[in-house]
């Protein structure tokens, strides 16, 4: 008998999947709840490198919460619906892999893969769940957000503002995070490089969003044609599946 995908956890994850996040708020208690079963997946168990991911992904989420409850935002209504509809491709690509779905992402698949060890670093495998759902999700969120709202990417509007806003929500919460996934040897280095290492991640990220800001107006002037939005899938998920590899790989985590 084949082992479930979730090993002990598999029905409860599966049941969490089931239901589909409306607004932020849930998507933060589904995100809270995921981490709570993610820490007891064995073999790993609190080194997973799926919670590793998801721990980032919770605290960005709750404070982009927080920036809404204290109206940070000019469009609130647009931040929302992207922060829905980008946490619905992330449990999407969690849903195919439960199913053993050969349409689950090739992105998130090299980061799925690891849950099983034997390399659960933590830093590696935050940053290639970070690759997955900045460089391959993010796009497809866009153009999914702007179509429900009957509106379009234009940089400079309001919604671009507030799109950009959030790359200081990562630069204020990346020293910390990383900080967090770092052995003690590496902290050691850390304390020696000062504040080069988060001024280079802060960079990488602000970096890695307006590219997919620019890969969202991409899509999203080829939305009505099927093929050309495919082609547009498949090159975005060959990348970040390729970018995934090596951040995963002993290169990658060397570098990191």
């Amino acid at each position: 008998m084949t082992e479930p995908v979730w090993g002990p956890v598999h029905r409860d994850i599966v049941d969490l999947l089931a239901d589909h996040p409306a607004d932020v708020p849930a998507v933060v208690d589904h995100l809270t709840k995921l981490q709570d079963l993610l820490v007891r997946l064995p073999p790993l168990e609190d080194s997973c490198p799926l919670a590793d991911f998801n721990r980032l992904y919770l605290t960005i989420t709750t404070s982009v919460l927080d920036g809404l409850y204290e109206d940070r935002f000019v469009d609130p209504a647009f931040l929302s619906r992207l922060d829905v509809e980008f946490a619905a491709r992330y449990f999407d690509a969690m849903r195919l892999w439960t199913d053993s779905s050969p349409g689950t992402p090739k992105a998130w698949s090299c980061l799925f893969e690891r849950m099983r060890g034997p390399d659960a670093r933590p830093l590696p495998s935050a940053a290639a769940g970070v690759n997955a759902h900045i460089n391959f999700d993010l796009p497809f969120a866009l153009v999914t957000t702007f179509d429900h709202l009957e509106s379009e990417p234009v940089d400079g509007s309001d919604q671009h503002r507030d799109y950009l806003e959030i790359n200081n929500i990562f630069a204020d919460k990346i020293p910390g995070l990383r900080r967090g996934y770092l052995e003690r040897w590496q902290l050691l280095i850390d304390m020696l490089n000062g504040d080069i290492d988060d001024w280079y991640q802060g960079e990488l990220v602000e970096y890695t969003r307006d590219v997919a800001w620019r890969n969202a107006q991409k899509i999203w002037r080829c939305r009505h044609d099927p093929d050309a939005r495919e082609c547009e899938r498949l090159r975005l998920d060959d990348n970040a599946a390729a970018l995934g590899r090596l951040l995963l790989s002993p290169l990658g985590a060397f570098l990191q």
